[in-house]
């Protein structure tokens, strides 16, 4: 064990939370899938397929049950045989190759019968409280082809499109926490299986990958028969659930500051204690420069078409070449090793190759670092209370801690309020739009809080330093939302984006991508500035595999077969 002692401070809020650097975020070994699979392996969980009715055309359903040690859950899946042409990843879609339901416990005939009428439709039909979340996926039309084939004839699938596609089948959507008639989030926080943040959809999505596999070896049995090979389980192991996700995910961050707070500086706080360790032991020493060599790897197989991307994927490489070349001349022995390989990094390595280095540098620690999980939801609900106590000058003093940087830009100045998010009135989704070509100011969601609090700030001015804050806020109840969130940077120093999200050159991608990395994304895709595909469990044992030898570092592969 290591003495918990910490004198290497966590990282300022303004170097964190710019847009850049929360878009180079990289999962860790506090990300939300390999918190349910250590806990999953460490309770002894047991997995079962009571159902799987699918017909010869690939229609049907079946059911995956996960016991834990004092409740199960079922995945209620739904197959269908979906003609290309209304095959779309886009939100507005109306059909889908699969659909799935986490029942909470195990669903009875009937409660299959209801679903059967409800869960195809997805946001069209109705499900209940005693559903936790609401799903469908698509294929990846030419990797199912393949798979199908190559097993049909006997033989198994190419590896290396195993390798660079990652998925049979990706998600567009998994809802939980309220929609469409599931159970809210508070029936299921105190759930010690469930209290961690988004644990049913990664659940969801755990079962939702083992359902894919079970339908592909069907798919190729009805079409191979007694010729078929089985999937080899080592090229399986590779085969996660691609999910494709857009801007409905943006809002996320903004809309929940304190819950996003909790994440970031659980994080931080993981990287600090980590950078205060005095002395590297040999075995963590070891167990760095491997997982190291792994991720190198799995950096290798990280494809994208995206222009972003790819020049950050260039940089990335180059940064691996240069920390490959450090760690080989650096004696992991010395003094503070792991904080000085990350001052190094802020010198010589681009914000994606310092982020991965600042994930993987808390792999040798889990004994340091893995109980913070536990601070990882947001239990602060007081904390969204209006103080009307405080002085102006204190809510003064509030702002500039976390928006100073914003007090001086030009409001007026179009490129600084380029854009403007709403909700569109199809599909109730956020949108961002051009707020000088379209007509959309008018349904302007409170999505641009540096702005906001500019504007609250030059309102306190005209305010004495001793004057309440509620004084304020009867004469001006259109600054509450701004003062609120400044209060709230009391408990959530890291709340708040140290970024413009409305400007002409912000990336809602960046978003994107600090919200996937917590969920344990790999593989990050951008298809545009506005969605991104990413792959998830990529590496994972199945249910039938999962054991406390393998549960926590399958992220990272071990070698090509």
């Amino acid at each position: 064990m290591i003495d918990l002692h910490r004198d290497i401070a966590r990282r300022d809020p303004a170097q964190v939370m710019r847009l850049s650097r929360l878009g180079s975020l990289h999962q860790c070994r506090l990300s939300f899938m390999r918190q349910l699979t250590r806990r999953m392996a460490r309770e002894n969980w047991r997995f079962t397929r009571p159902v799987f009715d699918i017909d010869t055309n690939g229609v049907g359903h079946a059911v995956y049950t996960a016991h834990g040690p004092e409740r199960a859950y079922s995945l209620v899946a739904f197959a269908h045989d979906l003609p290309p042409e209304q095959r779309s990843d886009r939100v507005i879609a109306e059909a889908w190759d699969a659909t799935f339901t986490l029942f909470d416990g195990i669903p009875t005939t009937e409660d299959i019968d209801r679903l059967s009428q409800n869960v195809p439709l997805q946001e069209a039909g109705r499900i209940s409280e005693s559903e936790l979340s609401l799903s469908r996926a698509n294929r990846s039309v030419r990797l199912w082809a393949h798979v199908v084939d190559a097993l049909a004839a006997g033989t198994q699938p190419d590896p290396e499109q195993i390798y660079q596609v990652g998925y049979l089948m990706r998600t567009t959507a998994v809802y939980g926490s309220g929609k469409f008639g599931a159970a809210d989030r508070e029936k299921t926080a105190d759930r010690p299986e469930l209290s961690a943040p988004f644990q049913t959809e990664m659940l969801s999505v755990y079962l939702t990958r083992t359902f894919v596999r079970d339908l592909v070896q069907h798919m190729a049995r009805v079409k191979g028969g007694d010729e078929t090979a089985s999937l080899d389980p080592a090229i399986a192991q590779w085969l996660g659930i691609g999910n494709s996700t857009g801007l409905g995910m943006a809002p996320f961050i903004i809309n929940h500051p304190v819950l996003f707070n909790n994440w970031i500086m659980v994080r931080e706080e993981a990287i600090a204690r980590v950078r205060s360790v005095p002395h590297a032991t040999p075995d963590r020493m070891a167990q760095f420069r491997a997982i190291f060599e792994r991720s190198k790897l799995s950096v290798s197989w990280w494809r994208s078409d995206h222009p972003v991307q790819i020049d950050k994927l260039a940089a990335l490489k180059t940064d691996l070449d240069m920390l490959t070349a450090e760690l080989a001349k650096r004696d992991l022995t010395e003094h503070h090793p792991w904080d000085a390989l990350i001052r190094w990094s802020e010198d010589h390595l681009s914000e994606e190759g310092q982020e991965l280095l600042a994930s993987l540098i808390l792999e040798p620690y889990g004994d340091l670092v893995d109980g913070l999980v536990d601070c990882m939801a947001d239990s602060n609900a007081g904390a969204q209370m209006i103080d009307g106590r405080m002085s102006v000058a204190q809510v003064r003093a509030l702002i500039r801690q976390s928006f100073d940087w914003a007090l001086d830009l030009d409001w007026q100045e179009q490129a600084n309020c380029a854009r403007a998010w709403y909700v569109s009135e199809e599909k109730l989704e956020p949108r961002l739009g051009e707020r000088f070509e379209e007509p959309i100011a008018e349904y302007e969601q409170p999505l641009a809080p540096a702005r906001d609090a500019a504007a609250a700030y030059r309102a306190l001015e005209d305010w004495e330093d001793t004057d309440k804050i509620a004084a304020f806020l009867l004469r001006h109840p259109e600054h509450r939302h701004t003062i609120r969130r400044a209060q709230i940077g009391r408990v959530a120093p890291y709340g708040e984006i140290r970024d413009n999200t409305i400007s002409a050159n912000v990336l809602p991608i960046d978003m994107l991508r600090a919200k996937l990395s917590f969920f344990g994304a790999t593989q990050f895709d951008p298809r545009s500035d506005r969605w991104v595909r990413i792959c998830m469990y990529s590496g994972a044992p199945y249910p039938d595999e999962l054991n406390t030898e393998n549960a926590d570092l399958w992220v990272y592969p071990e070698a090509l077969q």
